[in-house]
């Protein structure tokens, strides 16, 4: 057994089992306390609610909690070994969220039969919550899932693999563009793997100014094109009127590439094919497509991101989801829709550019300076600046797009 897993085993279980606990925001200490606590006190906030429901937001936690749910079809890179499985990292999700933007979660696994059964099940105590976090559920079921909920649920429900996922993908991908002297409007994209993160990370940089016909999506069986028959409802979005049919053909005068599909796929021959000044987003996890050292060995051009924090520019859903909950709660958004994530992509990019302040420095073992460039195309997950910055963006995104059901807090992350 390696030195790192046993010391994750031991994070887990020592000195109380598992990452969350309860903590009281009240007293309860005294008969009185109790009195207001439950009976006969507790009936008044049930009075105020059932008169009004919005009324939760002023007496209960509701504002500020999120569900993380998962029934453990796509755990990580691990595939699919149930919901108890995923309860670890349904957990570590429910840490991240309090760790970075204060916002109390709990992490919910459910064994379910059909897709319709999970649906239920979600939709019926969403309104526990201040919004719904679903995660590591597997395509193509997670796009039917997030949708029905949608429809369903009256506070915001956002799959984090693909949203989360497309979000930091996209800003950093602007970015490094720019530092490439290339603009996303002009760019061809290749995009190996074609599961729920790679359309929703596509999709998003659509969003952003990319042409959907500059853009080549490959699954197991080669290109995606407008003569194929097997594809479904989402991949064929993405079905390009080409006879490009292998990554060779495709990655052949590419400005960019992003894997989200399996290790070692990308070939030191495939990426010399590619255009002057790439940029590679290798993220699949543990192990990228290529290693960093091997591309920049055959491309010294290239600007490189990963899925991992032992090399520059990580691109990490944490850079992302905390944020965008916490300005959604703060306006009661209905929903996070286009224009949230949006705000939230370009927040992430602007922040890139700016100067990193020591305590981030400080963070980082052994890093003296960092500055936007071909290892900085995005913010450092410990970075305070970004809760104000993506959140405060993604509130007023709300509010201008119309889902907000109250005003910007005065003064907000002021």
């Amino acid at each position: 057994m390696s030195d790192f897993r046993q010391q994750a085993l031991d994070y887990h279980e020592f000195p109380v089992p598992g990452k969350m606990a309860v903590t009281l925001t009240k007293p309860a200490k005294t008969s009185h306390d109790l009195s207001l606590a439950y009976s006969p006190g507790v009936a008044e906030p049930v009075r105020e609610i059932a008169a009004d429901p919005e009324n939760a937001y002023r007496y209960t936690s509701k504002g500020n909690t999120v569900a993380v749910i998962s029934n453990g079809t796509a755990i990580l890179g691990l595939g699919n070994l149930g919901p108890l499985a995923s309860k670890p990292v349904m957990e570590g999700k429910a840490l991240l969220f309090k760790t970075f933007a204060n916002i109390d979660a709990t992490d919910i696994e459910v064994k379910h039969n059909t897709t319709e059964d999970f649906i239920n099940t979600v939709a019926a105590i969403a309104d526990s919550f201040g919004g719904i976090n679903l995660e590591d559920i597997k395509a193509p079921e997670c796009f039917e899932i997030e949708k029905a909920l949608i429809e369903r649920c009256r506070v915001p429900v956002f799959h984090d693999d693909q949203h989360g996922t497309a979000i930091v993908t996209a800003a950093g991908m602007i970015n490094a563009l720019e530092i490439q002297g290339k603009k996303i409007e002009d760019a061809t994209f290749v995009c190996l793997g074609a599961g729920a993160a790679a359309i929703a990370c596509m999709t998003m940089l659509v969003k952003c100014g990319a042409q959907r016909e500059h853009i080549y999506m490959l699954d197991r069986k080669g290109v995606i094109h407008t003569q194929r028959d097997d594809l479904n409802a989402y991949k064929a979005l993405f079905a390009n009127n080409t006879d490009k049919r292998t990554l060779q053909d495709a990655i052949k005068g590419a400005d960019a590439f992003l894997g989200l599909s399996g290790p070692n796929l990308l070939g030191e021959e495939d990426i010399k094919l590619m255009a002057d000044k790439p940029v590679i987003f290798a993220c699949s996890n543990p192990d990228p497509e290529i290693k960093p050292e091997l591309a920049q060995a055959v491309r010294p051009d290239v600007i490189m991101g990963t899925g991992r924090s032992d090399y520059p520019n990580q691109v990490n859903n944490v850079l992302c989801f905390p944020f965008l909950f916490r300005g959604a709660l703060d306006v009661r958004a209905t929903e996070i829709n286009d224009e949230m994530k949006v705000a939230a992509v370009h927040a992430l990019a602007e922040l890139a550019k700016e100067s990193v302040p020591k305590s981030v420095l400080d963070a980082y073992e052994g890093v003296d300076s960092m500055e936007f460039g071909a290892e900085y195309v995005l913010p450092k997950p410990m970075d305070p600046r970004l809760l104000p910055r993506v959140a405060k963006a993604v509130a007023e995104a709300a509010i201008q797009s119309g889902v907000a059901k109250i005003a910007l807090p005065e003064n907000y992350m002021a």
